[in-house]
């Protein structure tokens, strides 16, 4: 496997080139990630990250048309299974439980340091929760009240689907869950979309935390 094989590709989503032009200026700084491709808005954004399929999209929340939101629950619909982080200035929490709701892996605020925001990108896409860490303790709250109201059972998993379950839990990203059990990427996004519907979660990260506090662990 080349070196280029093992870079990771980024999706930009935001309505200000200035700020689209300084996410490609820090992304060139990390030779593993690679800007594919950007967009100025949902409606632009949506088929190019479906055409390209990257690894991660970076997503803003506040854009003219379609928000960050609608456009996070079209990808979600259409079957996007890439690692999906909001990056805007609203710190609401009200917004960051919406965006986790309809299926964001992370929610990042535009203020942070460049550096902080580097190694989140990274956190991200090895599949750990990438959240600003004054928002970190309202998410958690918030996701831990809505598994417990509903009743999930694991009955319905497959072996496979049990044992992925349990990876996403200890924060592996598709790429790694396919290498530790010897399977597609393809394959570990099919498995994760079914067994996300089974278990009536919208989101990963909904799922990690509801398999963590209930001890799923591989077969």
């Amino acid at each position: 496997m080349n070196a280029e094989s093992d870079r990771s590709t980024v999706l930009v989503i935001d309505n200000h080139p200035l700020f689209r032009r300084g996410v490609k200026q820090l992304l060139a700084l990390d030779p593993r990630l690679e800007l594919v491709g950007e967009a100025s808005s949902g409606e632009e954004g949506v088929p190019l990250v479906l055409g390209l399929d990257p690894d991660l999209v970076l997503l803003d929340l506040n854009m003219k048309g379609m928000n960050g939101i609608e456009t996070l629950k079209q990808l979600r619909e259409a079957g996007c299974a890439a690692r999906i982080v909001m990056l805007t200035v609203s710190d609401s929490a009200d917004d960051v439980v919406a965006a986790i709701r309809a299926g964001a892996d992370g929610y990042l605020l535009k203020d942070m340091e460049p550096e902080d925001l580097l190694a989140s990108i990274r956190d991200a896409l090895f599949g750990r929760m990438a959240i600003s860490d004054s928002l970190a303790g309202v998410l958690a709250r918030a996701l831990r009240g809505e598994a417990q109201s509903v009743v999930r059972d694991t009955g319905p998993l497959t072996d496979r689907e049990r044992d992925i379950l349990a990876c996403i839990a200890t924060g592996m990203s598709n790429k790694l869950i396919a290498r530790e059990l010897d399977i597609t990427e393809g394959t570990v996004k099919v498995h994760v979309k079914n067994l996300l519907k089974k278990l009536n979660f919208r989101s990963r990260v909904e799922a990690a935390v509801w398999a963590v506090e209930h001890g799923v662990k591989r077969g």
